[in-house]
């Protein structure tokens, strides 16, 4: 008995140790602290995907163009909006839209599809969600290449105070404001691994998780303003009190937050203060919540995949 409560209290403070936030820090600033081998495995998938194709990552950004050319023609003319406004509102969310939905629906499977690296390689598990999102950001480096066309085509247009759509809100024109959309996709990539780290571990225990995200996903898409303008609930109602509440679909959705804090700066519209504040709650709650599960359920993921 003796010798038993020994090893007990010898086996104690290892397994305290090992459900601490500072584990949980250690983990997240050794994965950064790895960002060679991730940043590495990052470019091995892009070039992976399309070791064998003539244009190879090209096609990413020909998709991207085709999708949101065909979008901006369509819903144009369904919204009565200007093309020279809306098809460059169209490319800049659905290049966001795109960065969001594969750190979600990646993230979800991130620690699952890399089961064979976390059974034998020595590295902490967030090495995995930064690969992840690291790739993401060349996707959206590759896409990027789209918005920069469309913005030559119609910087005319843009650079100037503009509407979208017929009685829709005057928007200031780019400007020096479109720099605040590098300290907002930073805020975008941060959110991106705490969401990757907190749905990758409850998914990997619970199986079920990643298709519900994957059907729940195609509905935020259409709630989120990427193919239409928020300035239409406003439009489409008669009175104030009906205004108010359909305004709420949008501001509800902590989706159009992040996208709004990235697109508008560059499309040169006014970003109010509460898409910052939201974005920032988010993030310090997101983290919190993703260091809590990284506390606790960190050292079961090895055996969960």
């Amino acid at each position: 008995m003796q010798a038993t409560s020994t090893l007990d209290q010898a086996e104690a403070p290892p397994a305290v140790k090992s459900r601490s936030f500072k584990r949980a820090f250690a983990d997240v600033r050794e994965a950064w602290d790895h960002r060679e081998l991730w940043g590495h495995l990052g470019w091995q998938d892009i070039k992976q995907r399309y070791r064998r194709s003539v244009i190879g990552p090209l096609w990413i950004t020909i998709s991207m163009g085709t999708t949101a050319l065909a979008l901006g023609l369509l819903y144009s003319v369904l919204l009565d909006a200007e093309l020279p406004a809306f098809l460059p509102y169209i490319t800049a969310g659905f290049i966001i839209w795109n960065f969001i939905l594969g750190c979600v629906t990646e993230g979800t499977d991130v620690f699952i599809a890399n089961e064979g690296l976390i059974k034998h390689l020595p590295a902490p598990i967030t090495v995995h969600v930064m690969r992840m999102v690291w790739r993401q950001v060349l996707f959206l480096a590759h896409n990027l290449v789209i918005y920069v066309i469309v913005m030559v085509i119609f910087f005319s247009t843009l650079s100037e105070p503009y509407r979208m759509t017929a009685g829709g809100t005057l928007q200031p024109g780019i400007s020096w404001t479109i720099l605040l959309a590098i300290p907002a996709f930073v805020l975008l990539a941060v959110n991106a691994v705490w969401v990757a780290l907190l749905f990758g571990v409850i998914s990997t225990r619970f199986r079920d998780i990643p298709p519900v995200v994957n059907s729940f996903i195609n509905l935020v898409f259409f709630m989120t303003p990427i193919v239409w303008d928020a300035d239409i609930l406003t439009k489409v109602t008669k009175t104030g009190e009906d205004s108010q509440w359909r305004v709420l679909i949008a501001e509800l959705n902590p989706v159009y937050h992040f996208v709004e804090v990235v697109r508008a700066p560059l499309l040169g519209h006014y970003v109010d203060w509460h898409h910052w504040a939201v974005v920032g709650g988010f993030t310090v709650l997101g983290w919190f919540g993703a260091l809590v599960i990284l506390r606790n359920y960190r050292a079961r993921v090895s055996y969960w995949v």
